[in-house]
């Protein structure tokens, strides 16, 4: 279709504007990845699709296009974690400290990473992955081979340089047909959406009120498990399990991250443990946070 179509649904006006169909999102998408159009309307399409705002239709259209450019890996007994690909700002990553404490557990983490996109402008995964050494049961998948379309979007992004409906849309590709899977919100409105675009896609979908918008629990936050069509909410607090790691609130440098992971403090240790009794909860191996955070610490 013609592309021009698309952003004249986005781009003309409150009075003027309206939601793509699935059909349509779906078109979309597969023009964009396939750069058949002007950068400038790929640019042009994503600000007023962004202002409009994007719709759940849209979005499964959009990841439906996503799809069919994905290359899979499987990876038995896994849980796939949706991180940003803007990266975190203030503080380290746990997730490779987390991966060490699940070891005898046999679950598998799935993470994805690829160059810095909009906004924040911190350290991405891509960084961290492959500037330390990774247990056996990480498993990292580099945008750039396994959904390159998406990957050579980034110079258009960069210059745009605004968070799109891609940031929603690209932290779950589910590449290695994982079935359960883990993602950060900031506010709760946003759980409703993210449930509705991808909870089908998993036996069972998370979502926490992670750091920074990663699925790491750093603080007191809430957990929602979406199985079944119904989702269910919890509140965790670190202090309950006698953690009392304080967040940052300044920029961390890529060898200060490093540092924390390789010398980690007791604290932070801690914190591990809780994130991966969150995990082993999700997946089904424990019947609650608690329990599962007794069992690792037993």
């Amino acid at each position: 279709m013609n592309f021009q179509k698309y952003i004249h649904a986005v781009g003309t006006g409150v009075k003027g504007n309206r939601d793509l169909s699935f059909a349509e999102s779906e078109d979309m998408m597969r023009q964009v990845l396939e750069q058949s159009v002007y950068s400038e309307q790929i640019a042009a399409f994503l600000l007023g699709w962004r202002l409009k705002p994007e719709t759940v239709e849209e979005f499964r259209g959009a990841v439906s296009a996503c799809d069919s450019y994905i290359t899979h890996t499987i990876v038995e007994n896994s849980i796939e974690l949706g991180y940003p690909f803007d990266g975190k700002a203030n503080n380290p990553y746990i997730f490779p400290l987390v991966a060490k404490v699940l070891e005898k557990s046999g679950l598998q983490l799935v993470v994805m990473g690829d160059d810095m996109q909009p906004a924040k402008a911190g350290i991405t995964m891509k960084e961290i992955c492959t500037n330390i050494n990774l247990n056996a049961n990480v498993h990292y998948f580099d945008r750039a081979d396994f959904f390159n379309k998406m990957h050579r979007l980034t110079e258009i992004r960069m210059r745009l340089g605004l968070r799109t409906g891609f940031n929603t849309i690209e932290k779950l590709p589910r590449i290695a047909n994982s079935e359960y899977a883990l993602t950060g919100v900031f506010h709760k409105p946003y759980v409703k959406k993210y449930v509705e675009i991808f909870s089908e896609r998993y036996k069972r979908f998370a979502l926490v009120q992670g750091n920074e918008g990663t699925p790491e629990l750093f603080s007191k936050g809430r957990l929602w498990i979406a199985e079944n069509g119904e989702v269910e909410e919890f509140i965790i607090d670190p202090e309950y399990f006698g953690i009392n790691y304080q967040k940052s609130w300044e920029n961390i440098t890529l060898e200060e991250s490093l540092e924390q992971l390789n010398n980690p403090s007791n604290e932070y240790l801690k914190l591990a443990t809780l994130n991966a009794a969150i995990f082993l909860f999700i997946t089904g191996k424990a019947s609650s946070v608690e329990e599962a955070y007794e069992m690792l610490n037993g």
